[in-house]
């Protein structure tokens, strides 16, 4: 699978083009920012209300300051499109949902059949995230 970002939301995909952080950062009528590797997603944070697409650089699958990007997006109420693109592995597309992403650009294609089993690999959930997914001791003890 490759070609047009891999979603899981129901609206259509912001196809307005991502602007750099500093681009962003001097204009003000983007709605749609990149944020790259080590750059602070905290500056975004006066500006979520307007933002439709946070797209979230990962330049090589070990790199993980994207999924802390993501989940300080989420917890700050941002609700728009989060994308991760880059070295996206498909067995980091079930972790990196948990993060808040909802849309993924991976350099290469990933294989459809390998993306269902990540995704339905594990029934349950240990800890809270931004996918909202209720944790396995609160369905056991109520």
């Amino acid at each position: 699978m490759t070609g047009s970002p891999l979603r899981f939301r129901d609206e259509p995909a912001h196809d307005e083009p991502a602007v750099t952080l500093d681009a962003f950062l001097g204009q003000s009528n983007a709605t749609a920012v990149r944020i790259e590797a080590g750059e602070d997603a905290r500056v975004l944070l006066p500006h979520l209300d307007r933002l439709a697409l946070v797209e979230v650089s990962f330049p090589a699958f070990r790199d993980g300051r994207g999924y802390s990007a993501a989940s300080i997006l989420r917890e700050a109420g941002y609700t728009g499109e989060l994308r991760a693109e880059g070295d996206v592995l498909v067995d980091q597309i079930p972790l990196m949902r948990r993060c808040g992403f909802d849309s993924f650009a991976p350099a290469k294609p990933v294989d459809e059949s390998a993306l269902a089993r990540a995704l339905d690999r594990h029934e349950h959930v240990y800890q809270g995230a931004a996918d909202r997914r209720t944790p396995v001791w609160r369905l056991r003890h109520g």
